[in-house]
């Protein structure tokens, strides 16, 4: 099959990801870290939501916000590196259009999602500080699922837009994505019309799901840090912000490398195209590892239970 960029057409049936253009024959050696963060991801998500299905002690708010997190996470990662190794291992770069658009929705939707999760998480986080005796009534069981689905439905409502307005556009230049998956930008800008719509409004998403979801965390720990500042001693001061260095940490891996891809997507264009790839697969696969990694090391609840699974299987 010819790749050349200079096929015509009205209505693509499929389209053909390229990988990572200029690297193809570090292909393999790329795939075997892509392949080792999907089975850490896999490996931690669903030992995150193991151990707080099997331990009653953390069925609380905020490990049901993690399970959460976690279903999230995979659902992100599986709807990409998949097809990613099937490109580095195979050289299976055709994929659908139907297919290409189901995958863009679920890459948006699920980082949406994620990012409303973590807004649920500091608002955990800021009753259980500033209004501990009022905790389990604020945040009831009721409450924490209609918080949960008001992530989702936000999230899912909020890309919808994205594959119809894809579909809508004319593809008659080129059905070839040079990236490793397909996501909102780089499949638009293959049609040829005017895209404003399209971009304004994903700019639109943006603004929401960083400048508005950050906005609403920063408001949660300026309140959490003024009742942290009050405690009488250093020792209370650590021990409280402590309960909130995970959720930082994991907030610092979502939003720090989705700013710069999507920054780099719309106005680095001096980048080198392998690097800006390179830089775009980061938000996709390294919070997804990184985030039960945090949360098993950080929290000696999960920590503590991860290891008595670890004796009794050794015993």
């Amino acid at each position: 099959m010819s790749y050349s960029n200079t096929t015509y057409f009205s209505n693509p049936s499929h389209f053909i990801l390229l990988g990572i253009p200029g690297l193809e024959a570090a292909h393999v050696w790329i795939s075997i870290p892509f392949c080792a963060m999907y089975t850490i991801t896999l490996l931690g998500n669903f030992t995150i939501l193991f151990i707080v299905k099997m331990e009653p002690s953390l069925h609380e708010p905020m490990y049901y916000f993690l399970c959460m997190l976690a279903i999230t996470d995979l659902v992100l990662s599986t709807s990409t590196i998949p097809k990613m190794l099937s490109i580095f291992w195979f050289n299976s770069r055709e994929i659908g259009f139907n297919a290409c658009l189901t995958q863009l929705y679920f890459i948006h939707s699920s980082s949406v999602i994620e990012s409303g999760i973590f807004v649920a998480m500091a608002f955990d986080r800021y009753v259980a500080i500033c209004h501990p005796l009022r905790h389990s009534t604020i945040l009831n069981n009721h409450m924490v699922a209609k918080i949960g689905l008001a992530a989702v439905l936000r999230g899912g409502i909020l890309t919808l837009p994205y594959p119809f307005l894809a579909r809508h556009w004319p593809y008659c230049r080129t059905n070839i994505i040079p990236y490793t998956q397909c996501e909102h930008m780089d499949v638009v800008r293959l049609a040829c019309a005017d895209i404003r719509v399209s971009s304004y409004y994903g700019l639109f998403v943006l603004i929401c799901r960083i400048g508005l979801d950050v906005f609403l965390i920063a408001v949660s720990y300026i309140q959490i840090l003024r009742d942290i500042f009050r405690l009488p001693t250093k020792e209370a001061r650590l021990k409280t912000f402590g309960t909130c260095t995970s959720h930082i940490c994991v907030i610092l891996t979502l939003y720090v490398p989705t700013l710069f891809a999507s920054l780099t997507a719309r106005f680095g264009y001096n980048i080198p195209l392998h690097v800006y790839i390179l830089i775009g697969n980061i938000y996709l696969l390294v919070p997804p590892m990184l985030n039960p990694i945090i949360y098993g090391v950080r929290t000696k609840q999960i920590r503590d239970r991860l290891l008595r699974l670890v004796i009794q299987k050794g015993t």
